[in-house]
């Protein structure tokens, strides 16, 4: 999963900053469908069905009628508004890079898209695939590539230590709440040293990628709190005006028209991430929500699961190389964990619907995870993928929950069993084998070409 964590984080730092502001102003003016009866003042965020397919395209921004000495004193004035609503001091100066929609755009894609090869999209596609989430052709660098395109506000670049900002148009409503929250990282940065100090870089998100997601869900969710209470205290008649008008003309078809795991993927750091740290913030206000970046949540179940942090961290689960098992011609594509997050994905989010659970199904099939780790494969010669994925769960109990889900689904996308018989069951259809085996708190998954391929990834798989 090396690339494809890194590249993930750098799409939804780019677009989910954008929808979280569509969405929180949306709930502001009480268009949320599925709000919270109760509870903090931060509504559910949830997207509203149909919105980008029923509203008109947002038209380009007029032209700026601002000096730029008017426009820095709008952002120090949000500034000053960020600090007093989040209380964490800014400790250096802000370097700032001014570009067009067009120059913003180009930089957003040759700065993602530097080191993301056609062989990088091709593995991303096929490991997805191999989890039912994505057809396995699908071009996911054009798709990539259009979706920076799409709506790019500025963003804050904790590497760079820079703001990007759109010229030539007025920092009007939309703008500035952006700016409240992009600005809110850039404290993050200044305080706890998002690289170095919290870990998340690019070298270590290769491999920890469920203790990134984490992460990234704490610093959105907190930036999210900030940008919805600027625009409950701080934003002007005039902004809430703009603003509401931009969420309800909002359209997004690239990623409206993007699979479904793709939109609940891209949104988790702001959607859950959001209800964590407001969690967080009920139990003791923003020195709480502080001492989250002295000792940062692990995993995706503690953001699901704020009563999990910080004492249920994930179990190390071993997956040795399974190339000495498959022979010449096969080469790995990718490796990590699913974590809580990613299994539920996979059962209630899948490319085409028929294999999905019910949300509460998948929700409490995964919600007694421990741990995992996945590896996929591919033979290009023959066009064969395999996958190997090991799980462990808190208790026998939670694996029998999340095992029977997984038969369910597994019959819904591969047909009804081939075969059961102690603790393994089989799927055979005519491109693939699946097995599940199921031991005490243990369970692994395995998608293959043939039986006799499954049979030896599931042998080598059990290896200590």
């Amino acid at each position: 999963m090396s690339k494809r964590a890194a590249l993930t984080c750098t799409v939804i730092l780019i677009v989910g900053c954008l929808c979280i502001s569509v969405l929180c102003i949306l709930g502001a003016a009480g268009i949320f469908i599925n709000q919270r009866k109760s509870g903090p003042i931060l509504p559910s965020i949830n997207l509203p069905s149909g919105l980008a397919t029923q509203s008109p395209p947002v038209t380009a921004a007029p032209a700026s009628t601002m000096t730029a000495d008017q426009i820095n004193q709008k952002m120090d004035q949000i500034q000053s508004q960020v600090v007093a609503i989040r209380g964490l001091q800014s400790k250096s100066s802000l370097q700032m890079a001014f570009l067009t929609m067009d120059e913003l755009r180009q930089h957003v894609t040759d700065e993602v898209l530097k080191d993301y090869t056609a062989t990088d999209a091709r593995d991303e596609a096929l490991s997805a695939a191999a989890f039912g989430l994505l057809q396995p052709d699908f071009d996911l660098y054009t798709f990539y590539k259009k979706l920076y395109a799409e709506q790019i506000a500025g963003y804050y670049d904790y590497q760079a230590k820079q703001m990007y900002v759109v010229k030539g148009v007025d920092f009007q409503g939309t703008e500035r709440m952006t700016y409240a929250h992009e600005y809110t990282h850039a404290l993050q940065d200044q305080n706890y040293d998002i690289e170095n100090g919290l870990g998340f870089s690019e070298e270590k998100c290769k491999k920890e990628t469920e203790r990134c997601a984490a992460i990234l869900a704490l610093m959105e969710g907190d930036a999210s709190i900030v940008e919805y209470q600027w625009f409950a205290k701080d934003a002007t008649l005039e902004d809430r005006k703009q603003i509401l008008n931009f969420a309800t003309t909002y359209s997004g078809p690239v990623f409206d028209s993007a699979p479904d795991y793709f939109k609940q993927k891209f949104l988790f750091p702001y959607q859950q991430g959001l209800e964590f740290v407001q969690y967080v913030y009920d139990q003791g206000g923003w020195s709480a929500v502080d001492n989250l970046y002295i000792k940062p949540p692990q995993s995706t179940e503690q953001i699901l699961h704020p009563k999990k942090y910080p004492d249920d961290t994930p179990v190390t689960v071993n997956l040795p190389d399974l190339i000495p098992t498959l022979g010449n011609g096969w080469q790995e594509i990718d490796r990590g964990s699913q974590g809580e997050w990613g299994l539920y994905l996979v059962l209630a989010h899948g490319l085409d619907g028929k294999s999905d659970l019910s949300t509460s199904q998948a929700q409490k099939a995964t919600a007694g995870w421990g741990g995992d780790t996945y590896a996929v494969y591919y033979n290009e010669a023959n066009q064969f993928t395999a996958m190997a994925i090991v799980t462990t769960w808190d208790t026998t109990q939670d694996e029998k929950e999340f095992g029977d889900a997984f038969a369910r689904y597994a019959s819904n996308r591969f047909g009804s069993p081939s075969s059961s018989q102690n603790n393994l069951t089989t799927w055979q259809n005519a491109s693939s084998v699946t097995l599940l085996q199921q031991n005490g708190s243990n369970a692994i998954w395995i998608l293959a070409p043939d039986q006799t391929t499954a049979q030896a990834l599931l042998t080598a798989s059990q290896a200590k």
